[in-house]
C-alpha cells in the first residue's frame, strides 16, 4: 500500500471514530434530557411547544377546551354511607381532580343535595376549598339531570365530553351519567373518586353506566390526558405539585427525585 493509500486509509477510520463519537454523545444528550422530564429543569430539556399536534376542540382525547367536570353530592352525610372504598382515599383523589380542573382552566358544575333544607351539610371542606368560587346548585332531586339549573350550567359550558363523579356511585352518579348519554353526551365516570353503599352496589353501578356507553377513568389519567405533553410549561409545574400532594406512590417518587436530583447537585464534600 503505497503511503497516500495508507493516508487516506487513516483519515477514513479518524472520521468514522469521530461519527461514533458524535452519535455517542448525542445518545447521552438524550437520556439526560429524558431523565430530566418532570424536574423543575425539564424545561430547559425540552423544546418548547410551537403549537398543539391538534385540534384540542375536536380531539377525541380528553382536553382543557373540549370537556367540562361535574361533581355531585359531596356532603358529609353522603360521605358516611361510603363503604366501596376507604373515605379517606376517596377525598383525596376527588380533591386532587378539582384541583387539576382549576389549574387547566376546566369548567366544574358543583352541586348539593338538600344543603338548604336537611342534614346532608354543605360540599366537603376539602373539595370546597379546592373549587373556591364555583358556587354549588343545590338540588332536591336524587337525579341531578332532573334540575333544570343543572342542566343548564352544563350546557353553559359549550362543552360535549362530560367528566362526571358522585356520591354515591349507584344513585347520584348512574341517573345523571345514563341522562346525560341519552342527551348524547361523551361522558366519563372517575371511578376512584366515587363511591358507593357497598362494593357490590359500586360495581353494578359501573358496570350499568359503561355497558350504557360511559367511559370510566382514574383521577390522575384525566390531569395527565390534559396534560399530555411536557412541554406545555404553563401547567407542567401545577400538575407535578398536585401529583405530589394527591397521587400517592407517583407523588412520592415525584418528591423522591426531587431529593436525589438536589443532592446530585451538591459537591461530594457537601453531602458528607
Amino acid at each position: 500500500m503505497t503511503t497516500e493509500n495508507v493516508a487516506a486509509a487513516k483519515s477514513q477510520d479518524e472520521a468514522r471514530s469521530d461519527d461514533v463519537s458524535r452519535r455517542e454523545l448525542l445518545k447521552v444528550a438524550g437520556i439526560a434530557a429524558t431523565l430530566a422530564v418532570g424536574s423543575k429543569t425539564a424545561n430547559a430539556a425540552i423544546p418548547p411547544a410551537i403549537k398543539p399536534a391538534r385540534d384540542p376542540k375536536a380531539d377525541h382525547l380528553l382536553t382543557p377546551q373540549n370537556c367540562a367536570l361535574a361533581l355531585v353530592d359531596y356532603q358529609p352525610d353522603m360521605l358516611f354511607a361510603v363503604a366501596s372504598m376507604e373515605r379517606q382515599l376517596m377525598i383525596n383523589n376527588v380533591t386532587g381532580l378539582a384541583k387539576a380542573a382549576k389549574a387547566f382552566n376546566v369548567p366544574v358544575v358543583l352541586s348539593t343535595i338538600g344543603a338548604q333544607s336537611s342534614l346532608n351539610g354543605n360540599t366537603i371542606p376539602q373539595l370546597a376549598d379546592a373549587l373556591k368560587g364555583t358556587k354549588p346548585i343545590d338540588r332536591t332531586t336524587m337525579n341531578a339531570w332532573e334540575n333544570d339549573a343543572f342542566v343548564a350550567a352544563i350546557k353553559a359550558t359549550g362543552r360535549n365530553k362530560l367528566i362526571m363523579s358522585a356520591l354515591w356511585t349507584e344513585v347520584c352518579l348512574c341517573y345523571p351519567v345514563l341522562d346525560a348519554l341519552q342527551a348524547h353526551y361523551d361522558v366519563f365516570i372517575v371511578t376512584d373518586a366515587c363511591g358507593g353503599m357497598s362494593h357490590e352496589a359500586h360495581e353494578r353501578a359501573i358496570q350499568r353506566m359503561t355497558q350504557a356507553g360511559a367511559k370510566p377513568v382514574t383521577w390522575v389519567q384525566v390531569m395527565l390526558e390534559w396534560q399530555r405533553d411536557w412541554a406545555r410549561s404553563g401547567t407542567h409545574d401545577a400538575v407535578f405539585q398536585i401529583g405530589k400532594a394527591y397521587a400517592g406512590v407517583w407523588g412520592e417518587s415525584l418528591t423522591y427525585e426531587d431529593t436525589m436530583r438536589s443532592l446530585g447537585a451538591r459537591a461530594p464534600a457537601e453531602r458528607r
